[in-house]
């Protein structure tokens, strides 16, 4: 009978059978110090023993169910996440762990700074941990550790009650579902060495806050997540979007809650639509205090209710992959809430920032050889997106330098699923500015 070894079950099972053998031995020395004294015939004693090895084989299984970590032949979404953060879901109980990394370079010409240096970057190095209690309970968390560790921060860390497929809680510090990659963000999982910037600066990810809410799947072919969550702070919005507006669980401020929801749908195999919508206020019934003086009730930031919504598609199959996205989003009051921030002429918070874009990726790898587990996917992205579209009054004048066409062009290689080589090159044409071009270079992993 073979046992498997293997982590914490395997230090168990060295530890169980050195008591089984010390046993074993004392009962021999016993038996030669009185021989007369053994009653038991060989029959019962090769039982007792194979009743022994039993009770071991037993132990070690449930110990290696609890602490084992599985090998993940396929990497597959669930609930919403992305494949590593979803292993948790596909074990009957226990401990799940997994995770992704990236190092990056990057290198600038024809920018207006032509001294800028070239950029070596260990980007991120994240751990998933999650724990399965039985079939209705689930811990799941993501720890990042970004820039060689310089920076530390919680991802997403969250309890699940798993009811049915249909139906399902959730609370926790969430990830916002909207867009792509804000909740499927593994290198692998999306092209090109940097992230989307419309998923970056209007839908910007990764977005997380603190909240509860429902998901599910509906007849396997509709999956939704709905999430009451703290809003926006309003304080951070800028010219160039809402990225500095997200709070990701620091303390976050709650006065003004938010309702996000997301669908989407399998209309045919490989082809997927589906789309979001983010509503909140983003005051928080704060008075900004911009010189030290204490609270100003006339400096009281407006509600600035925040609409954002975004419309996708994608396909896969036959080795092609295509992707397309749409997104607006609406700031009430965003004149006021840019004279309150001090904000300067041509840098005011938009009342309207819209952006879309367009992918396309085919593996050629098939063609090269065809049985083959590698991957080698040219791939191309044309982003369009201007987070001043309409400015709120007088008082402020469009700044045309955040209304930019973005090409971007690259080849990824996966030798196996699990690891991803990338080289790209990115071309910002602004309405008006500097235009600049980027190479980057990424290693990325997952497990």
């Amino acid at each position: 009978m073979r046992i498997p070894l293997n982590g914490m079950a395997g230090v168990a099972c060295v530890v169980l059978s050195v008591l089984l053998g010390a046993a074993l031995a004392l009962e021999a020395r016993a038996e030669e110090a009185a021989p007369a004294a053994a009653e038991a015939s060989d029959s019962e004693r090769i039982e007792e023993l194979e009743e022994k090895v039993d009770i071991l084989t037993d132990e070690v299984g449930r110990l290696e169910a609890i602490f084992v970590v599985p090998e993940e032949l396929q990497l597959v979404s669930v609930n919403g996440l992305g494949p590593a953060a979803s292993k948790v879901y596909k074990r009957d109980s226990g401990l799940s762990i997994g995770g992704y990394g990236e190092v990056r370079l990057r290198s600038y010409f024809n920018q207006e700074d032509d001294d800028q240096d070239q950029m070596l970057d260990a980007l991120r190095a994240v751990l998933y941990v999650g724990y399965k209690f039985n079939d209705n309970w689930v811990i799941n968390s993501e720890t990042e550790f970004e820039h060689g560790g310089a920076e530390v921060a919680t991802e997403f860390l969250t309890i699940d009650y798993l009811w049915r497929d249909e139906a399902n809680l959730r609370a926790g510090l969430v990830l916002v579902p909207m867009g792509f990659v804000n909740e499927i963000h593994e290198p692998n999982f999306y092209f090109g060495a940097e992230r989307p910037e419309i998923e970056r600066t209007i839908l910007p990810s990764t977005w997380r806050e603190v909240g509860a809410g429902v998901f599910g799947r509906i007849a396997d072919r509709v999956e939704y997540r709905a999430y009451v969550i703290n809003g926006f702070d309003g304080r951070g919005f800028t010219s160039s979007g809402l990225r500095g507006g997200r709070q990701g669980g620091s303390e976050a401020l709650a006065n003004d809650v938010a309702f996000v929801g997301r669908v989407d749908v399998d209309v045919l195999s490989g082809l997927e639509v589906g789309g979001s919508v983010y509503v909140g206020q983003s005051g928080q019934e704060q008075d900004f205090d911009a010189d030290g003086a204490g609270p100003n009730p006339s400096r009281s930031l407006p509600d600035a209710q925040t609409t954002v919504y975004e419309l996708h598609l994608q396909y896969k199959r036959y080795g092609a992959s295509l992707r397309g996205l749409w997104t607006e989003a609406f700031i009430d009051e965003a004149g006021r809430l840019s004279r309150v921030l001090g904000k300067g002429t041509t840098s005011s918070v938009a009342q309207h920032m819209r952006g879309w874009y367009v992918e396309a990726a085919y593996d050629v790898m098939p063609l090269l050889h065809r049985e083959t587990r590698m991957s080698l996917e040219p791939y191309f992205r044309f982003e369009k997106y201007d987070t001043q579209e309409d400015v709120s009054d007088l008082t402020f004048a469009r700044d045309e330098s955040k209304d930019v066409d973005l090409y971007v062009a690259g080849i990824q290689f996966k030798p196996i699923p699990q690891i991803v080589f990338k080289v790209d090159y990115r071309h910002f044409d602004p309405e008006d500015g500097h235009r600049a071009e980027q190479i980057q270079g990424l290693v990325g992993y997952v497990f």
